[in-house]
This record gives C-alpha cells, structure tokens and sequence, in this order.
C-alpha cells in the first residue's frame, strides 16, 4: 500500500505561484509513476501532470509553460511547481500513484487533496 498526502494549496492572486508536494509513504516511490489531477467544482477529475519512474513528464496543454511536476525519490516526495497562475486553475489538486502506467483517473493510490483557489 501506499499512502499520498498533498500540501502547499491555498489562496493566490492571479499571477502568483504554489508549489504543492505530495509525500509518499508505504512503500519507495522510485518504481512508480507519478501524477497530479485537479477538480473543479462541478467539473469531472481531469489529468494535470505526470512523471515516469525514469523521470519523462507529460503535461496537459493548459499547463505547459506554466506548471512543472518533479519527483525526489529519495524524499519519497513528488512536486508540482505552478506559475502564472490563472483564476482557472482553482479546483482541489490530487496526486497519484500507479506501477503500471502513467497515471489515469483509474490510478491506484490516491491522495486526500489539496485545495488551490487563484483570485482575479
């Protein structure tokens, strides 16, 4: 088993930064792949970033440029680093874990989430 806990969200104004971690504990996180996924209210779970074991990062288009996800794996800590940040961008930020793949909205091992509210 594994167990996710996000922190690092909060209230930013438009324009700002956060940088949310994601602490791993259970087993080492060094063979698995890594994500973070955001969900709006209203809106369905949707995939932020990822990171492979071997440390490929895949991005989604609204992101790119902007957010960047890193994995310490000896800190067993995953991060997603979030500039310019846009009112848009509000929702509850959610890492997870996967052996398998990249990770999906079916990944394994979730955590609690973290709440991230950009202000215009």
């Amino acid at each position: 088993q594994v167990q996710l806990v996000e922190s690092g969200g909060g209230l930013v104004q438009a324009g700002g930064s956060l940088r949310l971690s994601c602490a791993a504990s259970g087993r080492a996180i060094s063979s698995y792949n890594l994500g973070w996924f955001r969900q709006a209210p209203g809106k369905e779970r949707e995939f932020v970033a990822a990171i492979s074991w071997s440390g490929r990062t895949y991005y989604t288009d609204s992101v790119k440029g902007r957010f960047t996800i890193s994995r310490d794996n000896a800190k067993n800590t995953v991060y997603l680093q979030m500039n310019s940040l846009k009112p848009e961008d509000t929702a509850v930020f959610y890492c997870a874990a996967d052996a398998t793949g990249v990770p999906s909205t079916g990944a394994r091992y979730w955590g609690q989430g973290t709440q991230v509210t950009v202000s215009s």
